[in-house]
């Protein structure tokens, strides 16, 4: 007869903060090193003002690589990394604090919940992470130098997440690097909050059709580039105003060209058309879709090696 101690059931393995640390920070480092170039091209473009070049995204890309070499296409991304271990803790680790905090007595998150834990998590990182690396890799990604030219590569001013960042402290304040902190907050929790209701309710519903009780890397992969793509469209005006206002630098005695979200968007559709608020929108697309296809892919497949270790 077994044992009382053979029949107790294990207890699930705990998923600590390290746990999500680890399985966050590995997503975030494959999207980043795959995805990256398209960021810097949508940069580019979201950075065109009146009279500049209207080339789409294959085009952009292409005379980057021509004038700067393959490496113009990964400027900014030492800023990406250096914030996207802890981004994705947060994102992810604060996504199921809300939502442990949101359940019902039966551990139930409704739909609007579910909403509304991802923009409590978008929210939080964009404040403790985002804002100030995307600051930092936006003022790298602006600059027009040639990355194979040794003497513009040393005279740049904006050369990696560390100088840039403090190069912006002295000159700026610290203040200037939450510069685009309002439609950052945005975009990434109504990014966030989209995101994760699509991927959860997806999931739910394919397990319970397939009636299978995990699913497989792939269809992780599919269901996180489908749940990725449905924010951006919706929310590109706030990512080229964030662009906008983080490029600027803030000069004594000069007024600041766009100083916030409500004055921004009046300014770009009167000078550049409506349409120029989704300047960036393919090439976003063609970043966050297979992104998020990885970053979704990667932490179930990490959460799965890490909690079921026991």
């Amino acid at each position: 007869m077994p044992t009382k101690t053979e029949d107790a059931p294990k207890a699930p393995p705990k998923k600590t903060f390290l746990k999500h640390l680890v399985a966050g920070g590995a997503a975030g480092l494959m999207e980043s090193s795959v995805c990256h170039p398209l960021d810097t091209i949508k940069t580019r473009m979201q950075n065109r003002g009146v009279g500049g070049s209207t080339t789409g995204p294959i085009a952009t890309g292409i005379r980057m690589v021509k004038q700067g070499g393959v490496t113009s296409l990964y400027k900014g991304l030492t800023a990406v990394q250096c914030g996207i271990v802890p981004k994705m803790a947060i994102r992810f680790s604060s996504f199921e604090q809300f939502k442990l905090m949101l359940a019902d007595s039966d551990g139930n998150v409704s739909f609007g919940k579910t909403f509304l834990a991802g923009i409590m998590a978008g929210t939080t990182e964009a404040l403790m992470i985002v804002t100030p690396a995307e600051v930092c890799k936006i003022r790298i990604q602006s600059q027009y130098h040639s990355m194979m030219d040794p003497a513009q590569l040393i005279n740049a001013k904006y050369r990696n997440a560390p100088q840039t960042a403090m190069l912006v402290i002295r000159e700026e304040g610290p203040t200037a690097l939450w510069k685009g902190a309002g439609p950052t907050v945005l975009r990434q929790a109504s990014n966030q909050g989209i995101n994760f209701t699509v991927y959860q309710t997806m999931k739910k519903k394919w397990l319970a059709y397939s009636e299978q009780t995990e699913l497989r890397p792939w269809q992780h992969l599919m269901m996180g580039g489908l749940s990725g793509g449905v924010g951006p469209l919706f929310n590109n005006p706030l990512d080229v105003v964030k662009t906008r206002m983080q490029r600027q630098k803030a000069e004594p005695g000069k007024t600041l060209k766009y100083p916030s979200i409500a004055s921004a968007i009046p300014t770009i559709v009167k000078e550049e058309g409506v349409a120029a608020l989704w300047k960036g929108i393919l090439p976003r697309l063609m970043r966050i879709m297979p992104g998020q296809a990885i970053t979704f892919m990667t932490y179930e497949r990490v959460s799965k090696l890490l909690f079921d270790n026991k």
